[in-house]
Order: C-alpha cells, then sequence, then structure tokens
C-alpha cells in the first residue's frame, strides 16, 4: 500500500535558506556547462575560419549551430534560476524584516506592562502634596535665615561732632602714651603707684639704646 499511496515522508521541510542554496548549486553547474559550450564553439570557430567554403565547413557549421543552441538553453536555463533565487531572497529579507517587526512589538508591549506597573505605585496627590511641603520649609528657611541675620540695636546714623570728639580722645590717649614712654617707659596709670612689697627692687625704667656714634 505504501508503494501505491506513498508513506509519509519524516524529512524534514525545506527552509528558505536551503533551497536558495540549492538553486545556486544549480546555477553554478551550468556555469560549468556554459564555460565548455563556449570552449566547443570556440573551437568551431577557429576552424571555420581556416577551411573554404565547401560541405565540410558545412558540417561544421552545422555542429555550431546546434551547441549554440544549447547555450541559449543553458543561458534561459540560468536566468530563469537566478529569478528564483532573487525572489527567493527578497522574501528572505521579509522574513527578517517581519521578525524584526515582532520582536520590537513584544519588546514595547513588555516595556508597556512594566511602566504600567511602575507608574500604578506613583501617587501623583502625594507628589504634589510633598513638593507644597517643600516650598513651605523653603519659605521658613529664608524667614529663619533673614531673622538670625537681623542686627541687634545698632545705632544706623552717627553724628559727626560725636566722631571728632572721639577722635580727639583718642589722640590724647596717645599722647599721654608717648609722653610716658619717654619720661621712663612706666605707663601714666603706674606713675605714682606704690610697688608692691613683693618686689624687692623697683622696675628699672627701660633704657633707651643710644645711637651708636663712628670715628670722630
Amino acid at each position: 500500500m505504501n508503494r501505491l499511496f506513498g508513506a509519509k515522508s519524516n524529512a524534514p521541510k525545506p527552509t528558505l535558506t536551503s533551497a536558495i542554496s540549492g538553486v545556486e548549486t544549480r546555477i553554478d553547474s551550468i556555469d560549468v556547462k556554459l564555460a565548455k559550450v563556449n570552449a566547443e564553439l570556440q573551437t568551431y570557430q577557429q576552424k571555420m575560419s581556416k577551411m573554404r567554403d565547401g560541405p565540410g565547413k558545412n558540417a561544421i557549421k552545422q555542429r555550431a549551430l546546434k551547441v549554440l543552441q544549447q547555450r541559449k538553453m543553458l543561458e534561459s536555463q540560468k536566468d530563469n534560476l537566478t529569478q528564483q533565487s532573487w525572489n527567493m531572497e527578497q522574501a528572505g529579507m521579509m522574513q527578517d524584516n517581519i521578525k524584526n517587526v515582532m520582536t520590537t512589538v513584544d519588546a514595547m508591549k513588555t516595556t508597556n506592562k512594566e511602566l504600567k506597573k511602575q507608574y500604578g505605585k506613583i501617587d501623583v496627590g502625594k507628589i504634589e502634596q510633598m513638593q507644597d511641603e517643600m516650598a513651605d520649609l523653603m519659605e521658613l528657611g529664608n524667614e529663619i535665615s533673614e531673622s538670625m541675620g537681623r542686627a541687634y540695636d545698632v545705632p544706623d546714623d552717627v553724628d559727626e561732632a560725636e566722631l571728632d570728639a572721639e577722635l580727639e580722645a583718642l589722640g590724647e590717649d596717645m599722647m599721654f602714651e608717648q609722653q610716658a614712654e619717654s619720661a621712663g617707659g612706666v605707663p601714666s596709670f603706674l606713675q605714682d603707684e606704690v610697688p608692691p612689697t613683693f618686689i624687692d627692687e623697683p622696675p628699672e625704667a627701660k633704657k633707651v639704646a643710644e645711637p651708636a656714634t663712628g670715628p670722630g
């Protein structure tokens, strides 16, 4: 029964790549035959170029015509197979493009699900409330900084007469100090005081270094 109706084949189905490879193998085989035919035609052409017209030349010409017909048939087969190979390559490119598109679609679906999960956990109202609280805290911080940097009862205006009096008093103090140093190195507020009992000798006046004089 299997011989009559044929048994179910368990062989793997041919893929597009294997089909293209098979067609290209047939094209290579035809190229070999074409090269052989062209070499034969070239041989006939060389022979006829050396022969005079006559029965012998006509016989060779008939053989050359048959070989030429064979070459045209081979060229037609090659063109047909080349077109088949091109069509299958185009189909393969379309198949690859479809696979890429499907991969992209699947990736986008997965990303969409993940985004929904992530954004579903975010409460926009809480984020806005947090932003408002941060703004209030920033404003409070600025108020605290301004309060901490406030001056305490510092007079803004100074009278010129008061300034002149202060400068004059400072000048007098400096003059008194200079007089005290020139008098003996003891400040004025210590000149009239009695040295303490625990000091054996009164403090010596600071000696002023005499200027060095050269040989006269």
